[in-house]
């Protein structure tokens, strides 16, 4: 990868606080996956809300994942269209009760069974964000 400019970090963790859900992918048993979570962002971590019944959070936690979001089916007409991931270890946290919060409530079932939730947070290491039309290099300059 190329070296990875502080900025081009805060801008990946900028655009994955504008959704609340994405995807977590690592490996389980050797063999790649990908698992839905909802999210905040927290100091510069990506902080992740998942269901424990699937024990997914086993792989994550202590390993490296990608971590990925877009606005791909929420762009409006004429808005720029852009996709995020951000790499990094992957830990399992306790959230404060601020950040309990700002998840929001936990949905009552997953796949029929009572959804129990577990917390991971991602301290991100690299980025790529993919924007097209020029339109999210244009929108974030004030940003950086």
């Amino acid at each position: 990868m190329p070296d990875e400019q502080p900025d081009d970090i805060q801008l990946a963790v900028e655009l994955i606080g504008r959704t609340d859900y994405g995807r977590v992918a690592t490996s389980m048993r050797a063999l790649p996956f990908l698992a839905f979570a909802r999210h905040i962002v927290a100091d510069g971590r990506v902080l992740l809300r998942m269901p424990r019944n699937y024990g997914y959070h086993q792989a994550c936690a202590g390993s490296i994942v990608a971590y990925g979001t877009d606005n791909l089916s929420s762009a409006r007409p004429g808005e720029s269209l852009w996709s995020v991931q951000v790499v990094g270890r992957c830990e399992t946290i306790e959230p404060t009760a601020a950040q309990l919060e700002r998840f929001g409530p936990a949905p009552c079932l997953v796949d029929g069974e009572p959804y129990e939730p577990v917390y991971l947070g991602i301290e991100p290491q690299f980025s790529t964000v993919h924007s097209t039309d020029g339109g999210l290099e244009r929108r974030f300059q004030h940003v950086l």
